[in-house]
């Protein structure tokens, strides 16, 4: 990093927070859009932003959950997988969840039944396991797909450890009907009403993942660092729909070759595609298994947006062999609290930009 880079000025010191285990989802829709809450500007948690459901993990209803001193809180496991799918069950509607001893259909529950469940759960009346099988379903953790786990960094009251996954509602035949109401209501972009009362929620909608992007570089919406790198990611694989017109089954399939790409690009490695960044150890670690706690390179001498490095797991995970991604860096302005112009990019590109401006700002002037 050039020398004369500036640094962002020395945090006030805070007490250091014990990370609390939580989980999200990136839900793709039968079209393989990507479903974002909008937070209420007095969410606790990323104000006014579009965010992935998700939420704190539950003893009550997840589980035994790994004590804070334990390397095992940051791993996937049950009570992850339970409450990843419990919170998108409260904050959405959508039950991700199969009929028990059943053919794989996803658990039918009625709009009645399901928002009575949802304020339930959410006020510790029942557990959500037990009111599963009540119904007769089983929550679908077999088809939970892991993609990268997120360690806040030191410096803030509220630390998470947050385990992302990825699940694909089923493929249908007739693109666009489906037969659950909550998905269409997200399909829609309806107001979502939520067993908090509207306090952390307000609406919900599935859309592909460069449209979420490029609303978030028009500052139409805020999106912070996590959002932004996975659904960069996924914007590779998932592009939305077809030129032309396809018939249902032509339809099906090409929706079933974008996930076909996707899931190889979670399975393979090495991750990076740069050759430095290739040989580095980050790399041999699939997506699956990937821990990212984002530590600040520098400001940006040109927009002086902070640089974002993705490769380090965190402090209570340092001197392990876990890291994140080093081809990558996000660029991202903070202000009051709310990340704005987000941006990923080439870690080894954005570091020679750096470095140009230095090397023209020493040249003599003429």
């Amino acid at each position: 990093m050039p020398q004369k880079m500036q640094t962002p000025a020395e945090p006030a010191k805070k007490e250091v927070g014990t990370p609390r285990p939580s989980a999200s989802v990136i839900l793709l829709s039968p079209e393989n859009e990507v479903l974002l809450l909008h937070r209420v500007r007095t969410s606790s948690v990323f104000p006014e932003a579009h965010v992935f459901p998700g939420g704190n993990l539950s003893e009550f209803h997840d589980g035994s959950i790994p004590t804070a001193d334990s390397a095992d809180r940051h791993t996937d496991s049950l009570a992850y997988q339970l409450g990843a799918i419990r919170e998108t069950f409260e904050e959405s509607g959508i039950l991700i969840a199969r009929e028990k001893g059943g053919d794989g259909e996803l658990s039918n529950v009625s709009n009645a039944d399901r928002d009575k469940a949802r304020k339930s759960i959410y006020k510790n009346e029942v557990r959500f396991v037990e009111w599963l099988e009540s119904v007769g379903g089983v929550a679908d953790t077999d088809n939970l797909i892991p993609f990268t786990r997120w360690i806040t960094p030191l410096g803030r009251m509220s630390r998470f450890t947050t385990q992302m996954y990825i699940y694909m509602l089923p493929l249908s035949n007739n693109s666009g009907n489906n037969t659950d109401p909550a998905i269409s209501t997200a399909q829609s972009e309806a107001h979502v009403p939520t067993p908090d009362g509207d306090v952390e929620i307000t609406a919900a909608r599935f859309d592909t993942p460069s449209t979420w992007l490029e609303k978030q570089r028009q500052r139409e919406i805020i999106m912070f660092p996590p959002q932004c790198f996975l659904l960069h990611l996924l914007s590779q694989f998932l592009t939305g729909p077809p030129e032309g017109s396809l018939g249902s089954r032509e339809l099906v399939e090409y929706y079933r070759a974008q996930r076909d790409k996707l899931k190889d690009f979670l399975s393979e490695v090495p991750t990076a595609n740069e050759p430095s960044a290739a040989e580095h150890p980050t790399a041999r670690i699939p997506w699956a298994e990937k821990v990212i706690s984002p530590t600040v390179l520098g400001i940006r001498s040109s927009d002086k947006r902070s640089i974002l490095a993705l490769d380090k797991p965190g402090p209570e995970l340092k001197g392990s062999d876990r890291g994140g991604d080093w081809e990558r860096v996000v660029l991202v302005n903070f202000a009051k609290g709310v990340a704005r112009d987000v941006e990923v990019r080439g870690r080894k590109e954005v570091l020679e930009e750096e470095r140009r401006l230095e090397n023209a700002s020493r040249e003599p002037k003429l």
